[in-house]
């Protein structure tokens, strides 16, 4: 296949008026999408995004426009180099080394030429991945950083080590599902009768953890913290989620504070570059029993290794849109792996819930071969808008059946909340 046409838009949904999304750092988002769409010339298209939360979204579409000369007229065939192209030239690269918008931008389109090589293929992403041997999975890394943790050797063990019961465990997601997590009672905007409310329909829903906000107010805190457990009782895991609004003392103090509630993992304590930093909150917590979990900021997978080697995190959250897509995903589900960590990955936003069910299921049947304290985080927010939506069961994603990345918005989407000038903006 060969690329013939792109297409991009800067598509925003105005979330803002209803406060869903809300936390500590982020009071107001409107979550958005710089959407592209790569035309093949065997007439198919692959649908790809990056997440924002509103103004710059346009500047995440101006890096995908400028690096559309590297994939325009050029075959999709390889999707390991495909990737490395797009994030290897040394001009493109000045701008930020694999971090940043123009990271987010790669990603993009990184994913849609999965989704279009998943199309082609007749494959949900999922099954296209667990049908490559190890040693085509392990091309598919840019290994550049990452040998003094994990070699391209090792990969392959790993990976021929999990071949066994790649069949039943298949199976197992075809007839159960994998397990999700809800952050939608856990807004910080939301009102305390809401959380309650949400909260308890969540547990009604088969959720066995759900997700809040903090960081603003302590006291806030303490008091949303006791209505919530109150609401799910003691089997219910919480865990809470900083969006980065403490330094490092803080946020042992706040969540030292919180302990008594029992959170299972407090999230993005602390700048997500701050790997010494998210290492020290670890060992302080360690004795409440409180995990650290980070990830959906995380800039590349040389920071993911770092957190690793440093004994930072517990618990390894990817995002399909954060990093340079599919393949470098697969590059941090392997160094979870190689350092036993499970990986419950960050979901929500446009779209992400859709596209990165297919990397757990991956990483499942592939990878790990583990469901152990591993869910996916799940928003009941604008999946309305994609063709191939996520569909939750009993408080577990269903299998994805359709080729591609269930990636594709709906067209008449794309028309309505184009930003500026979309019906929903031009009115507002």
């Amino acid at each position: 296949m060969k690329i013939i046409q792109i297409e991009t838009h800067d598509v925003r949904f105005p979330t803002s008026r209803e406060l869903d999304g809300s936390d500590a750092m982020n009071p107001d988002p409107d979550y958005s999408a710089a959407y592209v769409i790569l035309h093949a010339d065997n007439g198919l298209a692959g649908h790809g995004f990056t997440f924002t939360i509103g103004r710059g979204n346009e500047i995440c579409r101006a890096a995908i426009d400028a690096l559309a000369p590297f994939v325009l007229d050029r075959p999709v065939d390889d999707l390991g180099e495909f990737a490395r192209r797009l994030t290897h030239d040394s001009q493109i690269r000045w701008l930020g080394p694999e971090k940043g918008v123009v990271h987010l931008a790669a990603a993009a389109l990184i994913n849609a030429a999965w989704d279009l090589a998943a199309k082609a293929a007749g494959k949900p992403v999922w099954q296209l991945l667990t049908d490559l041997s190890p040693q085509q999975v392990v091309d598919l890394v840019d290994w550049r950083y990452l040998s003094d943790a994990l070699t391209p050797a090792e990969a392959v063990d790993l990976l021929e080590a999990a071949r066994p019961g790649r069949a039943e465990r298949i199976a197992q997601l075809t007839e159960h599902g994998y397990p999700a997590y809800t952050t939608s009672p856990g807004w910080l905007g939301y009102s305390d009768e809401k959380l309650v409310r949400l909260a308890g329909e969540a547990v009604s829903a088969g959720y066995q953890l759900i997700k809040l906000k903090v960081g603003d107010n302590l006291e806030d805190d303490l008091r949303r913290m006791r209505l919530a457990r109150q609401a799910v009782g003691d089997d219910i895991r919480i865990a809470v989620d900083a969006n980065q609004r403490w330094d490092v003392g803080q946020a042992v103090r706040w969540m030292t504070a919180l302990a008594p509630f029992n959170p299972w993992w407090i999230e993005e304590p602390t700048s997500p570059d701050d790997v010494l930093g998210h290492a020290a909150i670890r060992r302080q917590l360690q004795p409440a029993g409180i995990r650290v979990a980070t990830g959906e900021h995380v800039q590349n997978r040389i920071i993911f290794k770092q957190l690793l080697q440093a004994d930072a995190v517990d618990v390894v959250q990817i995002d399909a849109c954060r990093v340079a897509g599919v393949s470098e995903n697969v590059a941090i589900l392997l160094l979870a792996a190689k350092f036993g960590r499970p990986v419950c990955p960050h979901a929500g936003g446009v779209g992400l819930c859709e596209l990165v069910q297919h990397l757990a299921a991956f990483d499942f049947v592939s990878v790990s071969g583990s469901m152990e304290d591993r869910s996916i985080e799940y928003v009941d927010h604008l999946h309305e808008h994609f063709v191939d939506p996520v569909v939750i069961r009993a408080g577990a994603y269903q299998l994805p059946t359709a080729p591609g990345f269930s990636a594709a918005l709906r067209p008449e989407t794309l028309q309505r909340f184009a930003y500026p000038d979309g019906p929903v903006w031009a009115a507002a």
